[in-house]
Order: C-alpha cells, then sequence, then structure tokens
C-alpha cells in the first residue's frame, strides 16, 4: 500500500467509524421510549453492536495513524466528523427510526460482504467479524418495515411520510471519497457505484412488496463535509462528559 492509497484509507475508515458512532448514538435515544419492553431491549442492544462497530473502525483507524479513537469520538468539533447526514437526523418516530435502520443496515451488509475479500487483511478480517451482527440488524429493520407497511391505514402513512423524507439522504452513502478510487483500483475498498446497484436491487422490491412508493425527489448534493445543526446538538449531548475533564482516564 502506497502514502496515497494508504492516506484514502484512513479517510475511509474514519467515515465508516463516524457513521455507526453517530448512528449508534441515534438508537441509543429510544432506551426507555420504544413502543414495547422487548423493543426497548432489542434497540439498546443494537446501537451497541453499533458502537462496537466505530470502535473497531477508529481501531483501525488508530493502527494506521496513531490517533486514540476516544479523543476522535469526543473531542471533535461537528466540522470534523465524516458520517453522512443520514445517520445523524433526529429519531422522529418508530417509522422513521425503523425505516432509517434499514436503509443503513442494507448498505452495511452489503458493504461488508465486500470488505471481506479486500486486499488490506486487517479490512477484510474486521469485516468479517461484524457480518453476522449486521446481518441480525437487518432482518430486524426490515421485519419492521415491512409490519408497518403493510399493517393500518397509519402505519402505512408514517412509513410512507418517512421514506419521503429519507431518500433524499441515501445517495450519500454512495457518494465516493477523494481517494476512494484509488482503494477500488488496488483493491482495497469495493466499487461505490456497483455497491449502489446492489443496493437498489435490494432495497427498491422490498419497498414495493411493503407497498411503499418510493419518491421523485431529487438526491440532496451531499458530502461527508456536510452536517445539519442535529449533529450539533447530537455531540453536545454525546461529549458533555468527556469534555467536562479532557484528561480524565476512563
Amino acid at each position: 500500500m502506497n502514502d496515497a492509497q494508504r492516506q484514502a484509507l484512513v479517510e475511509r475508515l474514519l467515515a465508516l467509524a463516524d457513521d455507526e458512532l453517530i448512528l449508534g448514538h441515534r438508537d441509543s435515544e429510544w432506551t426507555g421510549h420504544a413502543p414495547i419492553l422487548e423493543e426497548d431491549i432489542a434497540m439498546a442492544n443494537l446501537a451497541q453492536d453499533e458502537l462496537g462497530h466505530a470502535a473497531i473502525w477508529y481501531g483501525l483507524h488508530q493502527e494506521l495513524t496513531g490517533q486514540d479513537p476516544d479523543r476522535l469520538a469526543f473531542q471533535r468539533n461537528a466540522l470534523d466528523y465524516r458520517n453522512v447526514q443520514l445517520v445523524e437526523l433526529p429519531i422522529g418516530d418508530w417509522a422513521f427510526t425503523m425505516l432509517r435502520q434499514y436503509l443503513f443496515d442494507t448498505y452495511e451488509m452489503l458493504l461488508l460482504a465486500r470488505l471481506q475479500e479486500s486486499a488490506y487483511p486487517p479490512l477484510a478480517q474486521a469485516a468479517a467479524k461484524m457480518g453476522n451482527e449486521e446481518r441480525y440488524h437487518h432482518r430486524h429493520s426490515s421485519a419492521w418495515v415491512q409490519r408497518l407497511g403493510l399493517g393500518t391505514e397509519e402505519s402505512h402513512q408514517r412509513m410512507q411520510r418517512a421514506l419521503d423524507e429519507l431518500w433524499p439522504y441515501v445517495e450519500e452513502l454512495f457518494t465516493p471519497l477523494p481517494g476512494d478510487s484509488l482503494l477500488a483500483e488496488a483493491g482495497l475498498f469495493p466499487n461505490l457505484g456497483e455497491l449502489r446497484e446492489a443496493w437498489r436491487g435490494q432495497v427498491l422490491p422490498f419497498l414495493a412488496q411493503a407497498e411503499l412508493t418510493v419518491p421523485d425527489a431529487p438526491a440532496l448534493p451531499l458530502t461527508r463535509r456536510d452536517h445539519t445543526e442535529a449533529l450539533i446538538d447530537l455531540l453536545a449531548d454525546m461529549q458533555m462528559v468527556a469534555r467536562s475533564d479532557p484528561e480524565a482516564v476512563w
């Protein structure tokens, strides 16, 4: 791996970690608020898994840069995060949360399957480790999308409204970072165009089966340097304790 590829991989690992960290925090906000007790427990476990995945990606980033994962998570400002806007949006209602989770879970499940073939062994090993958990996440979120999409008139309306709101954000998942082409050429990271087609091949028929209509709204022109005020509020909450004493040892 040459220097350019190494730097590109560093940036990609940070983006992967930030996606998981921010989504994990959003999922944790359902603790004590989920619609049934079983889901309260499930969402807490799911959030813990996402944070565990973030720790794995931050760990690989640390191996290449020496940067402390805790400082990356708790000492950066919003503009320094590389997560997609999809994961930072407020949790909304249960339909919104489950649909966002399904859209992201499908992306991550397909991504992890391809990363297991990465020419960078630590990346392939990490993807294999996370794969089983992600398949569980996908089963959980897809079951809820189908249940709500085909449920009552109100549940269907809520799910359709969530899809209308979330759909313009999904394209950012497949927007390459500046060095992604170098990684794809070296077999280190999959081609995002191919990943997008595989994702659409799964998501579009599934949404149709749930009687949900994909909106015609164009994708938002986002990059991983664009963020909403929702991320600022999230970080203020997530980083409060760590920032109160930056030199503390946990």
